[in-house]
C-alpha cells in the first residue's frame, strides 16, 4: 500500500512546465540586491557576482530599482543551494541518505525528502542535481502576498485619485495641462510634465488616518505605494504613473548612489572619501572649505575659504568680467559672471597663494561647477581639491558657519557687484579678528599664527 505520504512528495512527478527565462538563485539576486544597498552601480554589482550585465539591468529595472525581496539571511531552516551542491556530490559519491545527513549535518528525513521532491525528472529517472533542485525548491515556496491596492477597490480608488487625478479650476471645469506622452525614461528633463493632483505616497498614506479614522481596512504604507508604483508584477498601479510622482522617476534611486560618486568634473580620485584622514580631527592645519556666496540676481559672487584648524578665513573677490550685459553669451566660452571656471581658478589661486606653502594641504569644495578646473589648480598651488556628496554641507561645516557669519555684511538678496577688493578685505580683517569660543576666545588670526610658529619651530627642531 503507498503511503500517503509518498503521493504528498510528489516522487517522480512529470516535468514542470517552463517558466521562460531561469529564475535567479535566491542568495545570488540577494548578493545582487546588497551590492546596490552599499551604492555600487548595476554593472559593477554584475561584475563582482558573475552576472552577465544585462541579467543584472534587467533584475535592476523590473523591480524599479527597489529590492523585491527581503535581504536578512534565512534561517537555515531549508536547505541552502551550497548545502544541496554539497548533497549531489556526496549522492554521486554513492553515499547513503544517513551518510549524506551526518556529513551536512542535517536530518536523514529532510534528506530523504529532498532526494524524492527535487531530483530531476526530465531523463524518465530521478537525478539529482543542485541547480535543478534549487529551482524546484523556489517554485515549490512560492507564496505569493496579495497585494493590498489589487484587493481594496475603494482604496486603489483613493490612492489614484489623490496621485494622478486632474486639476481643476476655481469653477470646476478640468486643467488637461500640457499633452504628454511617457517614455519611461528616468527623470525626463526640459520636457513637459504630467499635470496631476501629485500627492506623495507619504501625504497620502498619512492623509487616509484622517479621511477614515474608523475604517481599519483604509489604512496603506507609502513604501507599499512605492513598490505598487516601481515593482512590475504588483498590478496594482501602472507604472506610468510615476510621472505624477514629484521626481518622476521611473526607477527609483537607491540612496548610497547619490553619496561620494564620481560625475561629471568630479572624478574617483577627488572624492571626498579619498581625502587624507588628518583634515577629518582639525588637529593638522592646512585644511581647508570653500564655497561661493552669490549676489542678487547672480550679480556677482564672493568666494569663501576657511581653514578647518584655525577657523582664518579668505574672501575671493570674483568681480564680474569686461563685457557683462553688453556681449552675448558665447557656447561653451568664458563665463561673463564672474566666477566661470577659469575665472574662479586663477582667483583662487591668488588668494591662497598669499599663504605660506606650509599651511596648504587640501581644499574641501561643493560639487559646484565653478571648481571644475581643479586639476589646473592643484598643479599651480600644489593644493589638493576634494568635493564633498551631493546635497551634504554638513561635510564642510566649518565654511557653512562662516558663510553665515559673512552674511551679517552680505545679507541674501542684495548686489554683491558694489563691493571691491579692499572692501572684501576689510571684511576679512573683522572676521579674522573677532574672537571665537571653539577656539578658547581666540581670533582665527591668532590661531593661525600659533599654527604657524609650531610648524616653524618644529622644522628648527628637526633639521638641529
Amino acid at each position: 500500500m503507498v503511503r500517503r505520504q509518498q503521493q504528498a512528495d510528489r516522487a517522480l512527478r512529470p516535468a514542470m512546465r517552463s517558466p521562460g527565462r531561469p529564475m535567479p538563485a535566491r542568495h545570488v539576486e540577494r548578493a545582487f540586491w546588497r551590492l546596490i544597498a552599499q551604492g555600487k552601480r548595476t554593472e559593477e554589482a554584475a561584475l563582482d557576482l558573475g552576472v552577465s550585465t544585462p541579467v543584472a539591468v534587467r533584475w535592476f529595472r523590473h523591480a524599479g530599482g527597489m529590492p523585491p525581496l527581503s535581504l536578512a539571511e534565512p534561517t537555515g531552516r531549508y536547505l541552502s543551494f551550497f548545502e544541496r551542491e554539497e548533497l549531489a556530490l556526496l549522492k554521486a559519491q554513492g553515499h547513503g541518505v544517513r551518510a549524506i545527513a551526518r556529513q551536512l549535518n542535517r536530518d536523514p528525513g529532510t534528506i530523504s525528502r529532498e532526494l524524492r521532491r527535487n531530483a530531476a525528472t526530465r531523463a524518465g529517472k530521478r537525478e539529482y542535481r543542485a541547480g535543478v533542485a534549487q529551482w524546484k525548491a523556489q517554485i515549490a515556496a512560492r507564496r505569493p502576498k496579495p497585494v493590498k491596492l489589487a484587493g481594496n477597490p475603494r482604496l486603489c480608488e483613493y490612492v489614484q485619485a489623490r496621485l494622478s487625478g486632474q486639476l481643476q479650476r476655481p469653477d470646476g471645469t478640468v486643467v488637461a495641462g500640457p499633452s504628454t506622452t511617457w517614455k519611461g525614461l528616468n527623470k525626463p528633463h526640459r520636457a513637459d510634465r504630467r499635470w496631476a493632483t501629485a500627492w506623495s505616497p507619504e501625504q497620502i498614506s498619512r492623509r487616509l488616518v484622517i479621511d477614515f479614522p474608523d475604517d481599519e481596512d483604509m489604512r496603506i504604507s507609502h513604501e507599499a505605494i512605492y513598490q505598487a508604483l516601481y515593482i512590475q508584477g504588483r498590478g496594482a498601479l501602472k507604472r506610468e504613473l510615476v510621472a505624477c510622482l514629484r521626481t518622476g522617476r521611473a526607477l527609483r534611486k537607491p540612496r548610497e548612489r547619490s553619496r561620494n560618486r564620481p560625475q561629471g568634473h568630479v572624478t574617483a580620485d577627488v572624492v571626498l572619501s579619498e581625502r587624507p584622514a588628518e583634515a577629518a580631527d582639525r588637529a593638522v592645519p592646512g585644511h581647508w572649505e570653500g564655497d561661493l556666496i552669490i549676489g542678487l540676481n547672480r550679480s556677482a559672487a564672493i568666494g569663501t575659504v576657511v581653514e578647518r584648524s584655525s577657523r582664518y578665513t579668505l574672501l575671493v573677490h570674483l568681480p564680474r568680467l569686461e563685457g557683462y550685459g553688453t556681449v552675448p553669451p558665447v557656447k561653451n566660452g568664458p563665463a561673463l559672471g564672474g566666477y566661470g571656471a577659469l575665472a574662479m581658478k586663477d582667483a583662487l589661486t591668488t588668494t591662497m597663494t598669499t599663504i605660506p606653502a606650509e599651511l596648504l594641504r587640501s581644499l574641501t569644495w561643493d560639487r559646484g561647477k565653478e571648481l571644475s578646473a581643479h586639476a589646473q589648480f592643484k598643479i599651480e598651488t600644489g593644493v589638493a581639491v576634494y568635493f564633498a556628496d551631493p546635497h551634504s554641507p554638513w561635510q564642510r561645516g566649518t565654511n557653512e558657519n562662516t558663510n553665515g557669519l559673512l552674511r551679517q555684511y552680505f545679507p541674501k538678496g542684495t548686489d554683491l557687484s558694489r563691493w571691491s577688493l579692499d572692501d572684501l578685505l576689510a571684511v576679512q580683517a573683522a572676521i579674522n579678528s573677532r574672537p571665537r569660543k571653539v577656539l578658547g576666545w581666540k581670533t582665527p588670526a591668532e590661531a593661525l599664527n600659533e599654527h604657524l610658529r609650531l610648524l616653524h619651530s618644529s622644522g628648527v627642531a628637526t633639521t638641529g
